[in-house]
């Protein structure tokens, strides 16, 4: 578009006189429009930092119970408890363990159909998970328990189950720290209770597997 005689005549003044405030004019800034942008771009990426600290929330998730439940479970002693090498048999007191030595690393959560020895899952037990030890003769039944666990979100974060031929046929054994629940059958009402009650419980509870 063409440029006016009186603009031309304008911008040639201030080429003489050097006021550059024709030449140089800009928009002003909409200082309250910057700062609330600001303000949300803050908010936003700080609620991201949170969510990706907190494990978006769903590793955050722990059990209700502070100590006991009565009815959930029974307690048992407690044994002294420190690290032993790698590859060390540990006598317990219980079958299956809920305390002693341990092997210093503990096992990944998961679904163990071929077991895990007993000093790695009570390193578990120390970090506040729960660990469904059971001796089921049908491949039904131990489908049916994989079936109830993925259920169970607590489970996903805080559960090791294991093979384990050391409780009678038939039977499950849900343990945490220093508290033992048997029973026949898979139970899944109580083996909920069991998680909603102790995960993230024990000396150093709060770790998930």
């Amino acid at each position: 578009m063409p440029v006016s005689r009186r603009r031309r005549g304008r911008v040639a003044r201030a080429a003489r006189t050097g006021d550059l405030s024709v030449t140089n004019k800009r928009k002003k800034t909409n200082k309250p429009v910057l700062v609330i942008s600001i303000v949300i771009a803050v908010l936003v990426i700080s609620s991201f930092a949170f969510a990706s600290f907190s494990g978006g929330g769903g590793s955050a998730q722990r059990g209700s119970a502070d100590g006991y439940v009565e009815g959930v479970g029974i307690q048992v002693d407690i044994a002294d408890s420190t690290h032993v090498v790698e590859g060390t048999n540990v006598e317990y007191q219980t079958s299956p363990p809920a305390s002693g030595d341990h092997w210093p690393t503990p096992g990944r959560c998961g679904f163990y159909e071929d077991g895990l020895p007993d000093e790695r899952i009570v390193h578990n037990m120390e970090h506040g998970n729960i660990v469904v030890n059971y001796n089921l003769p049908l491949a039904s039944d131990v489908s049916n328990l994989r079936d109830v666990l993925g259920d169970i979100g607590l489970n996903n974060v805080w559960g090791v189950a294991r093979a384990y031929d050391g409780i009678p046929t038939g039977q499950i054994a849900l343990t945490t720290w220093g508290i033992i629940d048997t029973f026949v059958g898979v139970d899944q009402d109580r083996i909920a209770r069991f998680f909603e009650a102790y995960s993230g419980g024990g000396p150093e509870g709060g770790i998930p597997c």
